[in-house]
Order: structure tokens, then C-alpha cells, then sequence
């Protein structure tokens, strides 16, 4: 895949992790962390802030690395993929906060266009 889809799915995995992790997860201690992209054995220069916790940080981490090893010059979405690289119970839970966050934002784009402007 090229550099550009690469940065794009990682901005998107994260987005949808964090906006499940805010949601669901009201943990005090979250931690606040960036990880620098790489992809290739190359280093882009774009740092993802994030502010997650432990569990969805780890889980943010294993789609990362599956990101960075796609064999996949046109990458395919990952639930249509041929060959999938995600480990069974990773999927379910990634697939679980994919659903909520997807129709969480689904929604509040609905609802912008409902509303009235003063």
C-alpha cells in the first residue's frame, strides 16, 4: 500500500479507538502517549497523539503492526481480505469497537444535517 493509505488508516483505526475508548472506557489513569509512523523501514515524520487506556493503547499497538506488515500493494478492507492477519479474538474486539464508532459518527453526521442553523 502506498504511504498515503497507510497514514489513513492509521489516522482512522486510532480515531475509531479513541472515540470507543472515551466512551466506554471512563478510566482515570488513561495515558497520554504518540507513536511515530513508520512504514517500510521508513520514518515519515507524523506522530498520532493518542490518549488511551492500557487495553485499547494494546489494541491501537496490534492493528498498528498489522498495518505496517500488509503484503497488499492495494489493500483490501480488512473484513473482505483474502489472506486476514488479525488473530481471532483481535478481530472481535476490533470489529466490536469498529461497529460502535462507525455509527457513532454515522449518526452525528446525520444529526448536523438536522440541525438548525441561527
Amino acid at each position: 500500500m502506498k504511504e498515503e493509505k497507510f497514514i489513513s488508516e492509521c489516522e482512522t483505526v486510532l480515531k475509531f479507538i479513541q472515540l470507543h475508548c472515551n466512551d466506554k472506557h471512563k478510566v482515570v489513569n488513561k495515558k497520554e502517549d504518540k507513536i511515530n509512523l513508520i512504514y517500510k523501514n521508513k520514518n515519515l515524520d507524523i506522530n498520532l497523539k493518542y490518549n488511551l487506556c492500557e487495553d485499547c493503547a494494546s489494541t491501537f499497538k496490534y492493528s498498528y503492526e498489522r498495518l505496517q506488515n500488509c503484503p497488499y500493494e492495494d489493500k483490501p478492507r480488512c473484513r473482505r481480505c483474502p489472506k486476514p492477519c488479525y488473530e481471532r479474538n483481535e478481530w472481535k474486539i476490533l470489529a466490536k469497537i469498529m461497529k460502535y464508532s462507525g455509527m457513532k459518527l454515522g449518526l452525528t453526521k446525520i444529526k448536523k444535517l438536522f440541525r438548525i442553523k441561527k
